[in-house]
């Protein structure tokens, strides 16, 4: 077990980046960072785009860390700009595809089965800045399903590899 940060949670119940990034992202229905998130199993979170979505099962929270983020290109990136629900700083996420990770900020754990990296769009560059795209290939995040109900919260978490990698069947 170590010790992380989740920096940011992102809930939005609107898809931003939708159509071409040349026309612009869709506005904001309300405020999109939020201190904490309720999470249902096989659901996601509760009150986003992705909440249960059955073509989202498997990817219904999305995790990213916080030393991925293309500050070099723009310094104010964050969640707003790459649209993942949790940013969490002290742990390289991408590196868990395939493993069962529990995440506790206090109020219980929460099991996630981290499926998928997270791959960046054309948006990145657009919304970001030139060359986000590139900069994120990689190292973009992962696609996750949730396990477990639970609250996660802004601040210092407990982070576990509760399984690791799975085979491919």
């Amino acid at each position: 077990m170590s010790v992380v940060e989740v920096v940011q949670l992102l809930v939005s119940p609107v898809h931003r980046y939708m159509g071409r990034p040349s026309e612009g992202p869709s506005a904001a229905t309300g405020e999109e960072l939020v201190r904490s998130v309720e999470v249902r199993r096989n659901l996601g979170i509760v009150g986003d785009r992705y909440y249960a979505r059955p073509a989202h099962r498997d990817a219904a929270i999305t995790l990213m860390s916080a030393e991925n983020l293309p500050l070099d290109i723009n310094p104010q990136t964050d969640l707003g700009l790459t649209r993942r629900n949790i940013l969490l700083r002290g742990v390289d996420i991408d590196a868990h595809v395939g493993s069962t990770i529990s995440l506790d900020t206090g109020a219980g754990p929460v099991l996630l089965a981290v499926h998928r990296p997270a791959r960046p769009c054309a948006w990145m560059d657009a919304i970001v800045g030139p060359g986000a795209q590139r900069a994120l290939r990689g190292k973009g995040g992962v696609r996750c399903t949730p396990l477990t109900d639970g609250v996660l919260t802004v601040g210092m978490a407990e982070f576990a590899v509760v399984e690791e990698e799975r085979s491919p069947s």
